[in-house]
């Protein structure tokens, strides 16, 4: 059987895979997570961005993976680097980081045919109170959304733990951009939407790999994209934030791939 298809896939087409499959995605994750984890030193003021993608790309290539954003799409980076109110897919380049900015690095590795997809939120400096509480709830609605996948529950359930919480903090969760499937591709079904209903969408079935990425703004959620066709901030130029985990189900909840190695994936770890 060809690699890319190993497993059966259900009738909403999302893959699920073996249980030996496991470990490719384990030990591309740990590598994603691994040099995020190497890069916090260097996230400090007076930084660029460009800089912080170079020690990357650099990383990357001394582990002998591959970088799966390098030539996506015209994509030329080893990181998206999302700083303030840039949501996502922001592009590395000569922007100086200033005490107080928070970003999302967010890295993609693939190791043996594997992907391993993560991100997380960092600060140059010291963050303002309001920051700060901004890359909490975002970290902690990624793990309540963690904490809703067992086979059985549904795609909805996971959504509905995040939202609720969120709103709740009196934020919002961006609808524009979700979690995705992956294992032997960078993007596959399902989508995985950071609010919803409990009991609604696909179900959760032992095998299924995706990630779970909430991206939370401080104001409201609508999002623009800019000309470069890649970066998208927040309409309102409020902070936003982001977390993102690579996981696969298992058979009584699910394996997190992409935990940091050195327990640095919440900024105020290191």
């Amino acid at each position: 059987m060809d690699d890319n298809l190993r497993g059966r896939v259900t009738k909403d087409g999302i893959r699920i895979y073996e249980p030996g499959d496991f470990v490719g995605m384990r030990t591309a994750g740990r590598l994603a997570a691994t040099i995020l984890d190497e890069i916090a030193p260097f996230v400090v003021p007076g930084a660029t961005t460009g800089e912080l993608d170079r020690i990357i790309t650099e990383k990357v290539q001394a582990s002998g993976a591959l970088s799966a954003t390098i030539g996506y799409r015209g994509y030329q980076h080893a990181s998206c680097i999302s700083v303030n109110h840039v949501v996502c897919h922001g592009i590395p380049g000569p922007k100086v980081l200033k005490n107080g900015d928070i970003l999302n690095i967010d890295v993609t590795v693939i190791v043996d045919g594997w992907y391993g997809d993560t991100s997380r939120m960092y600060v140059a400096g010291v963050p303002s109170r309001k920051a700060e509480r901004l890359v909490q709830v975002t970290h902690d609605a990624l793990m309540k959304g963690i904490e809703a996948v067992r086979p059985g529950a549904t795609f909805g359930d996971i959504g509905a733990a995040i939202q609720s919480y969120v709103e709740a903090q009196r934020m919002s969760v961006v609808r524009d951009f979700c979690g995705h499937g992956l294992g032997r591709v960078f993007h596959a079904p399902p989508n995985v939407l950071h609010y919803g209903r409990p009991g609604t969408g696909a179900v959760l079935e032992e095998g299924m790999f995706f990630t779970i990425e909430p991206m939370v703004n401080l104001g409201r959620p609508e999002t623009k994209v800019l000309a470069d066709d890649w970066t998208a901030v927040t309409r309102d130029k409020s902070l936003s934030a982001q977390f993102e985990h690579s996981i696969g189900v298992t058979a009584d909840g699910c394996e997190i791939f992409t935990q940091s190695p050195a327990g640095l994936f919440h900024p105020t770890s290191r």
